[in-house]
Formats: C-alpha cells, structure tokens, sequence
C-alpha cells in the first residue's frame, strides 16, 4: 500500500497578496511633493494682505490660514473643509497661489518700497538721459538723479508728459511730485465673465429649453389667429 503523498503549497499561494491599485496609490504618495512655498513681496507682506488683493469676498477667509505656510500648502480638498466655498472659489484662489509661484505678480508686485500698504512714485532719467523711467522709492524720498538699469524700472507705469505718471491705482501727488500706490481691494482680481445662456456647462440645455419655450410660444399664437 502506498503512503500518501503530501502537497506543499507554492510559495504564491500562501504569500499574501497586495492590491494593484493600492500599490499604485503608495507609489504615488511617495511621489508627492510638498508645493513651493514663495516669499512675501512688500506690497503683500501676509495672507489677510494677499487675499485682499485678490478679491472676490476672500478676505473673509483670512482667520483660515494662520501663516503664510499654510495658505500655500492647502489643497482644493483642505480649502473645502475650511468652508471655502463655492467650487470656483477654491480654482481660483489655488490658481492664484499658482502664479504667485511662478512670479506672475499683478500691479505693483515688483515694488521693493512699501510702508503700511503705501507705496510712491517717482520719475527717474536714464544714464543715456534719452528717456524717464517711473521708480519706486521710500516714503518722503525723491529720486536721486538717474536709474543704473532696467531693475529700477517698475513694471505697469508710464511716464505721461513732463511729470505724469500714469498706470494701476496711481494717484498724482499735489505739485507733481510723483504718485502713490495704497493696496486696496481687488487689485489684482480677475474680473468674471458674464455668462450667456447659463455658461459653458448649462448653454446647451438652456438654450434647448428656449426653443422649446419659444416653439411654445409660436403654437399658441397661432391658435389664437
């Protein structure tokens, strides 16, 4: 009579199996990074400051973000949990840090002088003293003669006649002697479009529903001629 013979397992049947999909997710968390975290210029030296300029009813989401850190690390799905709302909200402000990032600041982002949301302007000649360039200096300063080079200049300012300057938010001084900037609210918001017709998502379905409405219309005014 023979003995039995016994069966060992392969090792693949008793190892235990790990999910594709949650392979994928570890891979992919792994990958993650932490988003840059820029400096402060001077004209938004804190959160409350940038998203003022930002507009669109953000700055009353300030006492959200505690430090600037924490602004530029936030996700759509934290912002969401802080209570930022709607959708759009959110892609906007994440779009803004966005470009934050990359240095796309709105006007007066390149201003280095700025005192208590105030920034002054004053016209400045070239080296060549061919052309004026506007310049930011410090507060009760003038500017001393002549610009070294093209990083003096602040973008998004010109020089209009003898002595006007002109560009976003300038307000003239009395006698000519230069202009100032005051951060207010909005400054660097993108305006909304109007939507036609609902928008994008809801045109056609709105629109079906005016030729509905309309062929309606027509079939009444018929039957009462």
């Amino acid at each position: 009579m023979k003995a039995p013979q016994l069966r060992i397992p392969s090792l693949s049947s008793i190892a235990p199996r790990v999910s594709t999909v949650n392979t994928c997710q570890l891979r992919w968390a792994s990958k993650r990074t932490t988003p840059a975290i820029p400096q402060p210029v001077p004209l938004v030296p804190d959160v409350p400051t940038l998203l003022k300029v930002l507009g669109r009813g953000l700055s009353q989401y300030a006492e959200k973000f505690p430090t600037w850190n924490s602004l530029f690390t936030s996700d759509s799905m934290q912002m969401k949990e802080l209570g930022i709302e709607p959708p759009r909200t959110r892609r906007y402000l994440l779009a803004w840090l966005e470009r934050y990032r990359q240095g796309a600041l709105g006007p007066g982002g390149d201003f280095k002088h700025v005192e208590n949301g105030e920034a002054y302007l004053q016209i400045a000649t070239t080296e060549a003293q061919d052309s004026k360039w506007v310049i930011n200096v410090p507060a009760g300063q003038k500017a001393d003669g002549t610009v070294q080079g093209p990083d003096e200049r602040v973008r998004g300012y010109q020089v209009r006649g003898a002595s006007a300057i002109t560009g976003p938010y300038a307000l003239p001084l009395k006698a000519g002697d230069g202009a100032k900037v005051q951060v207010v609210e909005g400054m660097w918001e993108h305006r909304q479009g109007i939507k036609v017709d609902g928008g994008e998502r809801r045109r056609t379905e709105v629109r079906y529903k005016k030729r509905i409405a309309q062929r309606k219309a027509e079939i009444e005014a018929s039957r009462r001629g």
